[in-house]
């Protein structure tokens, strides 16, 4: 019995909150701080701490800590909520101000219609009490306020919840997309390894636009969210306007070259050009003789110090030959006699009939996604309202009671007036003092 006993003081210390306090604030403070090279290896957790052994120990102990402080708190706080208002508190009536005693001959009824009209008035409850020689009025207002507290306690748990719901079941990763190109697998942050998704995500489009000055004005993706071989959705992707599926959430967080980009090709058959042919590498287009195909095996921005150049494989009934293509080969050839004859697969008439061209390369560019997924964020919300709640109800309310003694005695009838008030005790002092104005100025009118 005597540990648990000193375990319930532990745990419902407030100096051990303030610990815990700024032990966590310290220890976000330097994970923010210290360079993640800087880190030596057995701190690496700093790197990551909300997914570390001392963040969940940290929270689990503070939120004990809240919840054996409510506990504690809970008997005062019924007491007082459940506090009776008849009879009054011993010795309230007594040491009054000489303006919280009003003097009247009026008549006993009159001066409970005044006071019942005034109370009536006012964005509040009450009660009276009456016997032969005195009448005892009660009013009462803010009383849900002795549960802030109780409010912002939960309103932090319910937060806490939240934030070790994403811990635990949530993630944050990144993933390249080049047009063209799907993927349902993601790199986690922090090099935590990869995660497969239920769903595919496909770049339909990436679309870059710049500035004079080479910046980049603005860049968005055209993504298809595919599932079961179907695509579900279909949205753009824009800086500051992610795209939601299925509880992820995608934002648009960066962009790069990819490793092949595009090539624009063409080939003259019979003294007739044919209309231009874009293709990356990997990608196959049919020729118009000996039932050919054509696949991309490269494209190089600048192959050999020469420029601009496609590889391509064609394949025929008879076999397959390859050939490179350059955008300059006019120039090469011409710094280059014989060239042909000593690099027969840099002669873009190799297969014949068709003499290839290639117009141009294109950069293509990759999309880079940020992907998360945190269930907790509802619960976080919920505990911020609460929290927010909770505050309001604590700072901006008090509960405040006014007790209004009206008694017959020998020289007249008196009438007392006072009150009591969790906070805010000057507040409570001023309207009473209204009050005594207002009533003495009802009675003498």
């Amino acid at each position: 019995m005597k540990k648990a006993n000193i375990l319930w003081s532990f745990f419902s210390s407030v100096k051990l909150t303030l610990v815990l306090l700024c032990l966590m604030v310290f220890l976000f403070i330097v994970s923010t701080v210290i360079p993640q090279q800087n880190i030596a290896p057995e701190f690496t957790w700093l790197a990551d701490i909300y997914h570390s052994k001392i963040f969940y120990l940290l929270t689990a102990v503070f939120s004990l800590n809240l919840i054996v402080c409510s506990i504690n708190r809970w008997p005062v706080t019924m007491k007082q909520y459940k506090s009776s208002c008849f009879p009054p508190p011993s010795g309230l009536f007594e040491n009054l101000p000489k303006n919280r005693i009003i003097v009247t001959d009026k008549k006993m009824t009159d001066i409970e219609r005044v006071v019942e009209s005034l109370l009536s008035s006012k964005i509040s409850t009450w009660k009276k009490t009456a016997t032969e020689t005195e009448t005892l009025f009660y009013r009462e207002r803010g009383k849900f306020s002795l549960w802030g507290v109780y409010v912002v306690h939960l309103g932090v748990l319910v937060i806490i919840a939240g934030a070790l719901m994403g811990s635990l079941f949530g993630f944050e990763a990144d993933l390249n997309l080049a047009e063209g190109e799907a993927s349902n697998t993601v790199q986690l942050a922090k090099g935590r390894g990869t995660r497969q998704l239920d769903f595919s995500i496909q770049c339909n489009q990436f679309i870059m636009e710049f500035y004079d000055t080479g910046a980049p004005k603005t860049y968005r993706s055209d993504l298809s969210f595919i599932k079961g071989g179907q695509v579900i959705h279909q949205g753009s992707l824009l800086v500051n306007h992610p795209i939601t599926f299925e509880g992820i959430r995608f934002y648009q967080a960066s962009y790069g070259l990819a490793e092949a980009g595009k090539a624009v090709l063409a080939f003259n058959h019979a003294g007739t050009e044919s209309p231009e042919i874009q293709v990356k590498a990997g990608e196959t287009f049919d020729l118009p003789v000996h039932n050919a195909k054509a696949t991309v095996l490269r494209v190089e921005e600048n192959m050999m110090q020469m420029g601009p150049a496609v590889k391509l494989n064609i394949e025929t009934d008879k076999g397959n030959m390859q050939l490179w293509l350059f955008q300059h080969i006019k120039e090469i050839a011409e710094v280059n006699p014989g060239l042909f004859s000593e690099v027969p697969m840099f002669n873009p008439g190799l297969f014949k009939p068709l003499v290839f061209s290639l117009k141009r390369t294109e950069k293509q560019y990759y999309t880079g996604l940020r992907v998360v997924k945190d269930p907790g964020v509802p619960l976080v919300l919920i505990g911020g309202l609460m929290l927010l709640i909770g505050m309001i109800m604590i700072f901006f309310f008090a509960h405040q009671r006014v007790w209004i003694l009206v008694h017959q005695e020998t020289e007249g009838i008196k009438i007392r007036l006072a009150g009591r008030s969790n906070r805010y005790q000057e507040a409570l002092q001023r309207q009473i003092d209204h009050f005594c104005v207002q009533i003495q100025k009802e009675l003498t009118a």
